[in-house]
């Protein structure tokens, strides 16, 4: 239940009303309409730096960060200065620039895995292509998912788990036929036992393992490096791909994303396929998917995989993706950001200890995650067992307090590097205010 003042949220209440009469819910992305938590969707007017302002002129410290691209603020000059030089040039041509390559060659750069790139428009998109990639490359048609990870909404991948041990799911979403999805198998998160059992029985006929490395979309839980370790091991038994979904976590919890996180602990460990959006686009509508050379040369014009699209590559988001990509390469970026980001649940835990109340919390680089609960959850079902009433509350009472958090429980944070130690010290004390007994 929302706990906002409604006399103080008129404009913001009047967009809503209007917005839903030519919008249905009156967002064009259903988490942006509160749903989860109550109350009324702040229209954002404008941001600069780590700061939004609604409509109304109410600055908030922002910890949404469009989910994950404004990983250095918004407007950031030299990626403001960059996209301006673009635009001058021209919005779009329907033809190759030398900028797409560039950009392709900088992914190619910091991620190891990958030694070819195809750039598309958003993360449903390289989701949607990387599976029928794997699909092709193998001549197979099964894929494997884990419940709470979330690819796109790509129809194969609207599924949720079946009631038993590696059954196939049922659709999550009106509009996706039964048979679509009859081939998306459906696991536990962390569950080695289930992913063995699945190639026991099926593993000939699995094209691929989709994963999100850490699953943003649950909030924040990690794989477990023994889970990702036994995928890899399975995969390359039974000769199925191992795809990660980097959209989230791709440049975000570190210059290699977070597949460099996992190499560190398994020897020789490199995913397949990746994919990959948000930072690399910058905040606009840019994303990827890539792999080794022999697997992405079975993706049209030179092989029988066919991905198209009109704004693949578009020049003034390559632009974007380019220059931000150039900032957070620079030597101790990454240090300062996950510096920020463990100092910001490092105040909000104590403050929850403080106050007695029991919250969980883990970061990786500029992505974090909290929970109210005694203890990280390692799957959906745990994240669905933690405190959701209390996460409504304290969502609203640090929005009225000028922090915007995420409006849902299954939502990460993320810091940016214009995050200042007045905002992370503003933060804390406004949760420490909020947790305070009323």
């Amino acid at each position: 239940m929302s706990t906002e003042n409604p006399s103080q949220n008129r404009r913001n209440a009047g967009l809503f009303e209007r917005a839903q009469q030519s919008i249905p819910g009156g967002v064009n992305s259903p988490v942006r309409a509160f749903r989860a938590v109550g109350g009324t969707p702040r229209f954002i007017a404008r941001a600069e730096g780590a700061y939004m302002w609604d409509a109304e002129g109410t600055r908030y410290i922002d910890y949404i960060g469009s989910w994950g691209p404004m990983i250095l603020g918004h407007g950031h000059p030299a990626v403001l200065d960059a996209v301006l030089k673009a635009a001058h040039d021209g919005f779009s041509f329907g033809a190759p620039t030398e900028r797409e390559v560039e950009l392709a060659e900088e992914i190619i750069r910091h991620v190891p895995s990958i030694e070819q790139v195809r750039l598309v428009s958003s993360g449903t998109e390289a989701g949607m292509s990387a599976i029928r990639l794997a699909r092709g490359a193998t001549g197979r048609s099964k894929i494997v998912k884990f419940e709470g990870c979330y690819h796109g909404h790509a129809d194969a991948l609207l599924v949720k788990a079946g009631s038993g041990l590696a059954t196939f799911g049922h659709p999550t979403s009106a509009g996706v036929p039964q048979e679509v999805v009859q081939h998306t198998l459906v696991l536990a998160y962390n569950d080695v036992a289930q992913i063995e059992e699945a190639f026991r029985t099926q593993g000939n006929e699995i094209a691929c393992v989709m994963i999100e490395p850490i699953a943003g979309n649950m909030n924040f839980v990690r794989a477990s490096v023994p889970f990702v370790k036994r995928i890899r091991e399975l995969c390359d038994q039974y000769g199925a791909l191992f795809v990660f979904d980097e959209v989230m976590t791709g440049f975000r919890v570190a210059l290699g994303s977070a597949q460099s996180l996992y190499a560190k602990a398994i020897p020789g460990f490199r995913p397949d396929i990746s994919v990959f959006g948000k930072v690399i686009g910058g905040g606009m509508p840019l994303a990827a998917f890539g792999a080794g050379r022999k697997v992405m040369q079975q993706l049209a014009p030179l092989g029988p995989v066919y991905q198209a699209g009109t704004l693949s590559g578009n020049p003034v988001a390559t632009a974007c993706g380019l220059a931000t990509l150039k900032e957070i390469a620079k030597p101790g970026f990454y240090e300062a950001l996950a510096d920020k980001t463990q100092r910001l649940v490092r105040g909000l835990a104590g403050a929850a200890e403080a106050a007695g109340v029991p919250f969980a919390v883990d970061s990786e680089g500029g992505m974090f995650g909290f929970f109210f609960g005694s203890q990280l959850p390692q799957n959906y079902p745990e994240v669905l067992a933690t405190d959701q009433p209390r996460f409504n509350r304290f969502f609203h009472q640090m929005l009225d307090r000028g922090v915007y958090f995420a409006p849902a429980l299954y939502e990460a944070g993320f810091v940016s590097a214009a995050h200042s130690e007045a905002d992370l010290a503003d933060t804390v004390a406004a949760a420490r205010s909020a947790f305070a007994p009323a």
